[in-house]
């Protein structure tokens, strides 16, 4: 389901910027907000009828992605038009603390009233809370005016993008070193609860309150990063953040058997996020035209998320078929069962520390790359 929703971002993300620059961003996102809200409908229909089954989840999984490939563009451009400049790192991290607090509370929220009345409760807070979010957007805010794009052949538009991300490689460089970070993250999400669920002290429940400490500590940076002055150097900050955190978790993580540094793990592989994300996002938004960014931020979405359905089907497929019968067949080496234990759950650590290594490598080569480029604020 997670690979249906991010399909479209690979596919047609990019003509979807084009779009996006084309015609009136708050109109595509509540045309968009409204289709998303017929998949929730179409759910409950079927659901109501005794037909769902689960190809109909990934197909409006797909759909769904679909309209979020769209409005995702203009929301990121309706953002750069309603902030202040000086307010775009506050408001990166207000996104970010947002987005945590959803990421957490929702799947407490969507249980207690699920069990309380049933699907039908579910579906009516979820349809309630779209009619809150579409009258705040249609009646409450109103943007600037954008100046139109003179092409209407969406393949032109596409291509503009993409070459101002040729012509801008700072801009491109973090994109695609942020792909490889989402290579990482999504392999090891795929990975941890072959490594977690397992072992001796792991279990279900024990995945759920390791994976809850990664919410948290988003939950902390994006407080820390809405607070924090602004950094001498956000490109510096962006891989050495990342340096700690794909380091640290991974490294952590494989060698250890204890569930209280798994959680020290997450929280340390996480609270940083919110500052990267923030650093990142001032610099996108200061780089790139705002005429021009829906189309680059279509291209960003392809280039930096693409990686995501790959990292999971790659971390899913270590674990099963290379890892795990690699440590039970080499079970005799104090070595490799000293680092990452024995039994199932040590090729889920190998494969944690493998990412670790790789993730690191990644970090210090970028770090090297961006040191050429420049940026300046004082330019924008």
């Amino acid at each position: 389901m997670t690979i249906c929703s991010y399909a479209p971002y690979v596919l047609i993300s990019i003509f979807a910027g084009a779009l996006t620059d084309r015609f009136d961003k708050k109109k595509m996102m509540l045309i968009c907000d409204t289709l998303a809200a017929g998949c929730t409908l179409t759910v409950f229909m079927l659901y109501k009828m005794d037909l769902l089954t689960v190809w109909h989840l990934y197909a409006i999984n797909v759909f769904s992605g679909l309209m979020n490939t769209v409005q995702q563009p203009a929301s990121e451009v309706a953002m750069t038009l309603l902030i202040p400049k000086k307010h775009y790192q506050k408001a990166s991290g207000l996104q970010s603390l947002s987005r945590s607090l959803i990421s957490i509370l929702n799947p407490l929220i969507a249980t207690a009233l699920y069990g309380l009345a049933g699907l039908d409760l579910v579906i009516a807070i979820d349809l309630l809370s779209f009619g809150v979010a579409f009258m705040a957007l249609a009646a409450l805010i109103k943007l600037p005016e954008v100046e139109a794009q003179k092409s209407d052949n969406v393949l032109i538009l596409a291509r503009e993008g993409i070459l101002f991300l040729k012509k801008t490689p700072l801009v491109l460089t973090i994109i695609l070193f942020m792909a490889g970070v989402n290579l990482v993250a999504s392999a090891f999400d795929a990975a941890l609860p072959g490594y977690v669920i397992p072992n001796p002290r792991g279990g279900s429940n024990m995945l759920g309150i390791v994976t809850s400490a990664s919410g948290i500590a988003m939950v902390i940076g994006s407080m820390i990063v809405s607070i924090l002055p602004k950094p001498k150097d956000r490109v510096k900050i962006i891989y050495l953040t990342m340096l700690i955190s794909l380091g640290t978790e991974n490294f952590l993580l494989a060698f250890s058997r204890e569930p209280i540094l798994w959680c020290i793990g997450q929280v340390i592989g996480w609270v940083l996020v919110p500052v990267m994300s923030a650093n990142e996002d001032v610099i996108l938004r200061n780089s790139i035209p705002v005429e021009l960014q829906g189309r680059v931020y279509a291209c960003r979405n392809t280039l930096q998320f693409f990686t995501i359905p790959i990292g999971l089907l790659l971390g899913g497929f270590l674990v099963d078929n290379v890892c795990e019968p690699f440590m039970s067949s080499h079970s005799q080496i104090r070595f490799l069962t000293t680092l990452f234990g024995s039994g199932k759950g040590s090729g889920a650590a190998l494969v944690m520390f493998l990412l670790g290594l790789f993730g690191s490598i990644l970090c210090v080569i970028t770090g090297r790359k961006l040191k050429k480029y420049h940026y300046s604020e004082k330019n924008v």
